[in-house]
């Protein structure tokens, strides 16, 4: 039996093994790991129905798992989308990425700088306000819920946008390659019961957002003025402008 276990063999179990512990974690990350182990235990006796001569056992559970491969595409999409993007925006790939879309820190540099500016003037005020700024997974289907700017980045545009009496300072502004994109967009809300129940609307669509996407999300709150930012469905509460700046470069040329 193991007289012909080559390397190719050890590849293909390895291979098996990080896939089955990345959707392990991803699963747990999510608040889905029940359904995971439920999905595992299931698995486990299928392989041991197909290995008996329990016939009867054996047919009902290929039905099952035959319908339950489209049952969970339909249930799972958003969770596949998100795993999918997540393979693409892989440190792996990042020459790639690098190769197909150009763009220097100095460039970056001079259109991030104006967030943290709009933030920190926001903060002072306790101006609200919810900023997404967008990295390789596309925001379009978000951007298409607001009103389409397609302008400079720009901290007094933004300080105008979230200004109390604007018409577009409930929604969110999304922001790709030193644009913005769009105002007063609808983003998903986070159900995460982690987070803190003081906080508002708005945090729970930054982490919306930042479970959907590989975006970040800045928010600035309204009744305390305080900075946050969620990335890949964590939230970084309380930040100084110094913090902030770092986040976000750090987070952004991941």
């Amino acid at each position: 039996m193991f007289e012909s276990f080559g390397i190719i063999d050890f590849i293909d179990i390895a291979l098996v093994a990080a896939l089955l512990l990345y959707i392990y974690l991803a699963m747990k990350k999510s608040g889905a790991i029940n359904i995971f182990l439920g999905i595992v235990l299931l698995l486990i006796v299928f392989v041991v129905l197909r290995i008996s001569r329990m016939t009867l056992m054996k047919g009902i559970f290929d039905t099952i798992v035959g319908q339950g491969a489209v049952i969970l595409i339909i249930l799972f999409q958003n969770d596949i989308r998100h795993f999918l993007s997540d393979v693409g925006s892989n440190r792996s790939l990042r020459f790639f990425k690098r190769f197909m879309h150009k763009q220097s820190a100095a460039d970056k540099r001079k259109w991030l700088m104006p967030i943290v500016y709009a933030c920190m003037s926001m903060s002072k005020s306790k101006t609200g306000a919810l900023i997404v700024v967008q990295k390789s997974m596309s925001l379009s289907d978000y951007v298409h819920t607001g009103d389409v700017i397609d302008a400079k980045v720009n901290n007094r545009l933004i300080e105008n946008i979230f200004f109390k009496n604007s018409p577009l300072h409930d929604g969110a502004v999304i922001i790709s390659d030193g644009k913005i994109r769009a105002a007063g967009c609808i983003l998903p809300v986070s159900h995460d019961r982690n987070l803190p129940r003081y906080l508002g609307l708005r945090h729970r669509s930054a982490l919306g957002i930042s479970q959907e996407s590989d975006a970040l999300a800045i928010v600035v709150s309204e009744e305390t003025g305080n900075i946050s930012c969620a990335y890949r469905g964590e939230m970084f509460l309380k930040l100084s402008s110094t913090e902030l700046d770092h986040k976000i470069t750090e987070l952004l040329n991941e």
